[in-house]
C-alpha cells in the first residue's frame, strides 16, 4: 500500500483528506494543510482550514456548509451582534470552545503543531494532520480595495474586490512543522487535494524547503475547478481576475514544474490533450463530491492513480 502525503485547505480538500482517510490507515497517510488563513479575531487564534479537516476527519463537520461543527449553537455570536461587536465572522459556541482552549495553549508557548496534534487525539482522529508551519504566515491579497488580510478580503468582504496578487507574510522566516519534511521524504506519491491553488497550496509550497522536498516526489493533483467554475471558493474568480482563463487545464499549468499526473473531471475531457502536452498524465472522473460516498470514491481512483505513476517512475523520481 503506497505512503500518502496530501496537502489541502478549505472544504474540498478536507472531504478529499476525508475520502483518503477512509482507505489508507493512519501510518500510510499524512495531511499538510495550508495556514496562511489563520489570523486573530476577538483575541482568539482562528484556523480555518486546520479545524476545517480535523473536524471533517472526526466526523464533526457542518454537513450543510462543510466548515464550522455540527448541531452548533450561536448564542455567543448572537450577544457579540447586540452588543455591536464584529459579527462578521462565523464562531459557533461550540468552536469558541476549541479557539479558547488552542490560543490558551498557544499563549502558554506550545506550538501549533503539538496543539494540533492534541485535538486531534482528543477528537478521534487518527492520521496525523500538520499545519504547514508553527509561525505564522497570514496571507495578504492585493485587490483594487487595497492590501487586505486573506480573512478580510475572503469572509467580511465575501471576495468581492478584484484580486491582483498575493504575498505570505513572514514565509522566509517560517520554518515546515517538525514531521513535515520526514513525511515527505517517506511518501510515495503527494497529492494535492482540490483545494485553491493561489491561497491554500501555494501558501504551503512557499515555506523554505518544502516545495524541494514536494519536488522530489512523484506528485499528482485533483483540480478545484470544473467546467470553468469552482464548487466552492473564488479560485476560478482569482484565475480570471489575474488574465488567466479558468479551467481544469489552468490548474494543470499552474503546478506544471511539480506535477507527474493530474486528476480532473469528465467535464474538462477535452483538455486531456493539453494536459498530457504540457507533460502530465491524466486521469478523467467525476471528482464532484456531493455527498460522503463520493468522498471515498474519488480517493479510491486518485490512489490508484497514484499507485500507477508509482509503479512507472518509482518513489524516488519526481517531476
Amino acid at each position: 500500500m503506497i505512503h500518502v502525503v496530501a496537502l489541502a485547505g478549505g472544504v474540498g480538500g478536507a472531504k478529499l483528506v476525508d475520502g483518503l482517510a477512509q482507505l489508507l490507515p493512519p501510518e500510510n497517510l499524512t495531511v499538510i494543510v495550508n495556514t496562511g488563513d489563520d489570523f486573530d479575531h476577538l483575541g482568539l487564534k482562528i484556523c480555518p482550514d486546520l479545524d476545517t479537516v480535523c473536524y471533517t476527519l472526526a466526523g464533526l463537520a457542518n454537513p450543510a456548509s462543510g466548515w464550522g461543527r455540527q448541531e452548533e449553537s450561536w448564542n455567543a455570536l448572537g450577544v457579540l451582534k447586540a452588543l455591536g461587536g464584529p459579527d462578521w465572522f462565523n464562531l459557533g459556541d461550540r468552536d469558541l470552545g476549541l479557539h479558547l482552549e488552542r490560543t490558551r495553549r498557544l499563549q502558554a508557548g506550545q506550538p501549533l503543531s503539538q496543539v494540533t496534534a492534541d485535538f486531534c487525539r482528543a477528537m478521534g482522529v487518527k492520521h496525523p494532520v500538520l499545519p504547514m508551519s508553527d509561525q505564522p504566515v497570514p496571507t495578504r491579497v492585493f485587490t483594487s480595495q487595497g492590501e487586505l488580510a486573506f480573512q478580510e478580503y475572503f469572509v467580511h468582504r465575501q471576495c468581492q474586490p478584484e484580486v491582483n496578487g498575493f504575498r505570505f507574510d513572514n514565509v522566509q522566516a517560517a520554518q515546515p512543522a517538525p514531521g513535515a519534511l520526514k513525511a515527505l521524504a517517506g511518501a510515495d506519491v503527494v497529492v494535492f487535494c482540490p483545494s485553491n491553488p493561489w491561497v491554500s497550496i501555494d501558501p504551503i509550497l512557499a515555506v523554505p524547503g518544502m516545495r524541494q522536498a514536494v519536488g522530489e516526489r512523484p506528485v499528482v493533483a485533483v483540480s478545484p475547478i470544473i467546467g470553468g467554475q469552482t464548487v466552492k471558493g473564488p479560485a476560478a474568480k482569482m484565475y480570471a481576475e489575474l488574465g488567466i482563463t479558468p479551467s481544469a487545464l489552468a490548474v494543470a499549468l499552474h503546478y506544471r514544474s511539480l506535477l507527474a499526473g493530474f486528476v480532473f473531471d469528465n467535464l474538462d475531457e477535452s483538455l486531456a490533450g493539453s494536459i498530457e502536452e504540457a507533460g502530465m498524465r491524466t486521469c478523467v472522473t467525476d471528482t464532484l463530491m456531493v455527498v460522503p460516498d463520493d468522498r471515498k470514491r474519488l480517493a479510491g481512483e486518485v490512489i490508484q492513480f497514484c499507485q500507477s505513476l508509482v509503479e512507472n517512475t518509482g518513489p524516488d523520481k519526481g517531476k
